[in-house]
């Protein structure tokens, strides 16, 4: 697996690879192509011989001055062949503005948050499709998806028959930032709907990743479950066993069965 490490302010922002051999991850360790500049968001290819990212690095190998964050790969020839050197994507997908959160369906088609010049909102999710071997002008997802708020990290099921992405704050909103889904029909996406209480908390629910061999659901929760006592806390250690329990507020990734949750909503 491959995933952001973020230090709490964001200064640090590292793409970290884990293996998980026995049934038990190992240590994980930064990736090769990361650790210099602020790396996130990494998503592999369906065949996964490309690794997408998010990243302010420079485009020329002589700059160390960062730019805007861009999406960018790396790619290999076999499972256990090394990642090449970053590769910006390029234009039409990066722009002069934030390109974020890259997700690879099986058609090769991207789509990934952006902010574009004459938007009438904040942050959006677009889709760039790939034609005749190079990607198109992105476009903006339909009025089912975005809002005049921020939509942000979509994971688009490979055959894209549906997405789950973060909407921030709507009238339907659990809590700051909600996840929500939309299924393509007759090549429209349609009205997304609240993946309710069961995932959402009333802290920001973001990140999502669908294991679609599993069915397994995962994503990214500030959910606190931190206890306020009416007695208050007397004891140290009792205190800051409380303070630093998993789920405490800071982002930790979750997981759930998520063919039971498509049941209901279908």
């Amino acid at each position: 697996a491959y995933f952001t490490l973020l230090s709490p302010l964001g200064e640090l922002s590292v793409i970290m690879t884990i293996q998980k051999k026995n049934n038990i991850w190992n240590e994980p360790k930064i990736a090769d192509f990361s650790g210099q500049y602020t790396d996130l968001e990494p998503f592999l290819s369906p065949d996964g011989l490309k690794l997408y990212f998010a990243s302010n690095r420079p485009i020329s190998k002589d700059s160390t001055n960062v730019k805007d964050f861009d999406i960018w790969y790396v790619e290999r020839d076999k499972f256990n062949s090394d990642w090449s050197q970053p590769i910006n994507l390029g234009a039409p997908v990066n722009s002069t503005f934030d390109e974020f959160y890259p997700s690879i369906t099986l058609s090769n088609n991207i789509y990934f948050t952006a902010i574009k010049e004459g938007m009438d909102g904040q942050d959006d999710i677009f889709v760039s499709e790939w034609k005749d071997n190079n990607y198109s002008e992105p476009m903006a997802l339909g009025s089912g998806l975005n809002t005049k708020g921020a939509e942000f990290n979509a994971f688009v099921a490979p055959d894209e028959s549906y997405i789950i992405f973060s909407g921030w704050r709507r009238p339907d909103g659990v809590g700051s930032g909600d996840l929500y889904i939309s299924k393509r029909e007759n090549n429209e996406w349609q009205t997304a709907t609240n993946l309710g209480t069961d995932i959402n908390s009333k802290y920001i629910d973001y990140c999502p990743f669908v294991n679609t061999e599993t069915g397994t659901l995962y994503l990214t929760s500030r959910k606190s479950n931190i206890d306020k006592k009416n007695t208050g806390y007397s004891n140290f250690q009792e205190l800051m066993t409380e303070i630093n329990r998993y789920d405490n507020g800071s982002s930790r990734i979750y997981m759930t069965d998520f063919n039971s949750l498509i049941d209901v909503k279908d």
